[in-house]
């Protein structure tokens, strides 16, 4: 298991989230500039105390990022109960991965999806083989990697798509606007038996939502690029960055410390893990 961000990743995003140059990073951390420089480029691993002084100017979590970078820090694996109510489904855009899910009640049989993950026919083909009844289109965000081939699964099933306003500018292809249906803060979407509750997370674009549900005492949600195991995704444009730290610092960890939480890009991980491991929690 590999997390989705390395050191560089997390420097680059945190850097440019602030709107601070390298010459400015690097002043702070007591580095050259073409120290800087490499270590974002990731030509070469940091030492602890470059992670120190670097985490330090841009005011990030030190001793997660140390833990990440030094050590190897991985989440555990997801507990087997995630299996009997998510498929994930993985796709590839430009050689990029990214994750969708299928959440479904197995007594009703009705299912929503969780993204596209740039991979309809699988989609598709996992309603079909489960013999699955599609309710909703729950987007977190709307780039391509995960909505592409919406125009294909409305195709098969003309279900309604949650979505956030500020996202729609975003989307490869436009559905209906009576397709479109954009959830608030709170709303519920019924999935059987299942009740997944829609939470506001603006940050890595501006209508950002991830999807959470509670079952039987287990808690999930949905969080997109909203946040990643020991990172989060890039803060599109760069001035949503503060949103998008308190997105992640007041909503996502604020769930319950058990609460799993799915992303769609790398490993799964808990609240109670990001809480401690996460340089931007």
């Amino acid at each position: 298991m590999t997390l989705e961000d390395e050191f560089c990743d997390i420097v680059k995003k945190a850097r440019m989230g602030q709107g601070y140059s390298i010459a400015e990073v690097a002043q702070k951390a007591d580095l050259s500039n073409k120290e800087l420089e490499a270590l974002e480029k990731g030509s070469r691993p940091p030492s602890a105390k470059e992670v120190e002084a670097i985490g330090c100017a841009l005011q990030l979590k030190t001793k997660p990022l140390t833990e990440i970078t030094i050590e190897g820090w991985v989440p555990e694996s997801s507990p087997n109960w995630v299996d009997g109510l998510v498929v994930t489904v993985v796709g590839d855009i430009g050689g990029y991965a990214v994750k969708g899910y299928v959440l479904y009640d197995s007594h009703s049989q009705e299912a929503v999806l969780i993204d596209t993950a740039y991979n309809a026919g699988a989609m598709l083909t996992v309603l079909k083989e489960r013999g699955l009844q599609l309710r909703g289109v729950c987007l977190t965000h709307g780039h391509a990697d995960h909505a592409g081939g919406l125009d294909r699964i409305l195709g098969k099933w003309p279900v309604p798509v949650y979505l956030g306003e500020g996202d729609f500018p975003l989307l490869p292809w436009k559905p209906p606007r009576e397709t479109l249906s954009v959830p608030s803060q709170g709303q519920t979407i019924s999935v059987g038996n299942l009740t997944v509750e829609c939470v506001a997370t603006p940050g890595h674009t501006p209508g950002g939502f991830c999807y959470k549900f509670q079952h039987a005492g287990q808690d999930l949600c949905f969080v997109g690029d909203t946040l990643f195991a020991g990172s989060i995704g890039r803060s599109n444009p760069f001035s949503l960055y503060p949103r998008h730290l308190d997105s992640v610092r007041q909503s996502v960890l604020q769930l319950p410390n058990g609460t799993v939480l799915l992303p769609g890009h790398g490993p799964a991980t808990t609240v109670k893990e990001e809480v401690v491991h996460n340089p931007f929690g």
